[in-house]
């Protein structure tokens, strides 16, 4: 477990590198107490600046330490000094942090596009008759969608969840949730993108 922060980089100076990465080679739990009090404040900095979000920078900086306490095989500190190591590794966390919120931002806006491509079931003033029929047709396209995916139909779009928020409430991963959500959403595009002709035409 990573040790309470210290606010800034220590006073003294951080400590020799090469004695360092040897404690912690051999498991030393107060050599990753010294390396979070000296670099710390550094590795929250530089994932702050990439990420643009406290919360963020704290998480990527639990990672940094949490690697250099599992793989401490990793810094070599011949090729460079620990600091220089660690803030190459929290900038890399960071853009990697980044890059998947921004998948996330970029599925949630197909997941909203794809809903919206479906026809829209509500009557209208002239159209009560035809309006009528695709509502039948689009209670009929859910109810004939795999209750898992109708799960996350109602919780996403009908309940206002996000798919995180969705698997969270059924409990089950991220990744199936957001499966199971576009998988019924081609489905319900599939179905009422074209209607049946009107009977005794």
């Amino acid at each position: 477990m990573v040790p309470v922060e210290s606010t800034a980089d220590t006073a003294a100076g951080p400590p020799a590198d090469a004695e360092l990465h040897r404690r912690l080679v051999y498991g030393d739990e107060s050599a990753l107490g010294e390396a979070y009090a000296a670099y710390g404040a550094l590795v929250r900095r530089v994932a702050r600046r990439v990420t643009r979000s406290p919360a963020a920078a704290e998480d990527v900086a639990q990672e940094v330490f949490a690697q250099l306490w599992s793989r401490p095989y990793a810094f070599d500190a011949r090729r460079g000094s620990l600091r220089t190591w660690l803030s190459v590794l929290a900038h890399r966390r960071a853009v990697d942090w980044v890059r998947s919120e921004a998948r996330h931002r970029k599925d949630a806006r197909a997941d909203d596009d794809a809903l919206h491509a479906i026809p829209d079931a509500g009557p209208g003033p002239d159209e009560t008759v035809v309006d009528r029929e695709r509502s039948l047709l689009l209670h009929t396209a859910l109810a004939g969608l795999p209750p898992s995916q109708r799960e996350v139909i109602h919780l996403a779009y009908f309940a206002g969840r996000t798919y995180r928020q969705a698997a969270i409430e059924l409990g089950i991963p991220e990744g199936t949730a957001k499966t199971r959500l576009r998988s019924a959403l081609r489905r319900l595009a599939d179905s009422l993108a074209d209607p049946p002709l009107e009977r005794g035409a």
